[in-house]
């Protein structure tokens, strides 16, 4: 059955009085390959950023445990192992590394976004791309697995579906997330803001291993800037960044890797406004929390000039139809577990012989 009516993502209270709150744009590198190690650092990041009035806070693309660098500096053979290690330092969700992160938001009483590797329950070697959403009271709210792994991603990992392209009712406000290139897909984009998205966010890893007239930091900021404008949404945008780790790592004693992964304007986070314009300065390269005050009455006005999901729009011409149903490798007509299978009645006896006539 269609639904063509989204779900109420904000309250009557909140149209009357639109929220207003700081957010906080977390850019740093993980502990490379380090589950745990790595959550720990996004819980004291977590700490910071609620210690400077942060109510909402956005971490990087994949943050936990990083991003599979190898598939842009190794032939696939070479990048075989270092699939492995991160399969094995990937999380499971939900699991005991997102509890932590569910406990950390909920002492912090902020809404909190964060981007992990998540293993596939069904097949040991499935990695997703995965952003979670986490609510002000520790409620894992959303599991946004990337739709179409990126390039030399496809190496890595398996592509979500349509279930998790939702916008989420928080204290905050109407909040929509999506991973890297996503915020390049229109079609996903403008399926978040129809559902009422007015909080976006865009989580990204620094990219040094693009091609040589690519400025990632550039990107980042056409692309936030741009789905802020087209929605007039505030955006919060995320990216890691390189740490000499990652590249002892990965380029090892290969000085034209080590030369790549060193390259600058690889990452920007920052807070963007309906506007298109960033709220504050955004933070190119270097680790750090950017901050910004999001008043979402801010969204109002300029909706008056463009809605693309309301007057200024053509729903007689144009329609978008998306297909949201989860997308599981099995569909079975009967579940053993919830209802067992009654046994089989045993065959009925074979009749009895017919007794001979006498002759």
């Amino acid at each position: 059955m269609q639904s063509p009516i989204p779900p109420i993502v904000m309250t009557g209270e909140q149209r009357d009085n639109p929220p207003r709150f700081k957010a906080a744009a977390v850019q740093a590198a993980p502990v490379y390959l380090d589950a745990a190690a790595t959550v720990a650092k996004a819980v004291g990041l977590i700490r910071e950023a609620a210690a400077n009035g942060a109510e909402f806070i956005v971490f990087p693309e994949v943050f936990v445990p990083g991003y599979p660098y190898w598939n842009w500096t190794m032939n696939p053979v070479q990048g075989s192992p270092w699939f492995e290690r991160l399969y094995r330092s990937s999380i499971d969700v939900p699991g005991p590394h997102v509890d932590t992160l569910r406990a950390a938001a909920r002492a912090a009483g902020a809404v909190v976004v964060i981007g992990v590797n998540e293993r596939g329950p069904h097949s040991m070697g499935v990695l997703y791309n995965t952003m979670l959403t986490i609510d002000a009271d520790g409620e894992l709210i959303g599991v946004h697995r990337k739709l179409v792994p990126t390039w030399a991603e496809k190496l890595t990992w398996t592509g979500g579906d349509g279930s998790s392209l939702r916008v989420h009712p928080t204290r905050i406000g109407p909040l929509g997330v999506l991973a890297c290139g996503e915020n390049t897909n229109t079609l996903a984009r403008f399926t978040l803001l129809a559902q009422g998205e007015l909080v976006h966010a865009a989580s990204y890893i620094a990219l040094p291993v693009a091609p040589a007239d690519y400025d990632m930091a550039e990107a980042i900021a056409v692309r936030t800037a741009a789905h802020s404008f087209e929605g007039k949404v505030f955006s919060v945008v995320a990216c890691s960044t390189i740490s000499p780790e990652i590249v002892d790592a990965i380029a090892g004693d290969d000085d034209e890797v080590r030369k790549q992964l060193g390259r600058e304007r690889s990452a920007l986070s920052g807070i963007f406004g309906p506007d298109g314009r960033p709220v504050g300065e955004p933070l190119i390269d270097d680790e750090g929390i950017v901050y910004g005050d999001i008043d979402l009455a801010k969204c109002i006005q300029p909706k008056q000039m463009h809605d693309i999901v309301g007057h200024y729009n053509r729903f007689d011409i144009f329609q978008l139809s998306v297909d949201n149903r989860p997308r599981q490798p099995i569909t079975l007509t009967h579940d053993p577990v919830a209802a067992p299978l009654a046994p089989a009645p045993p065959p009925a006896p074979a009749p009895a012989p017919a007794p001979e006539e006498e002759t």
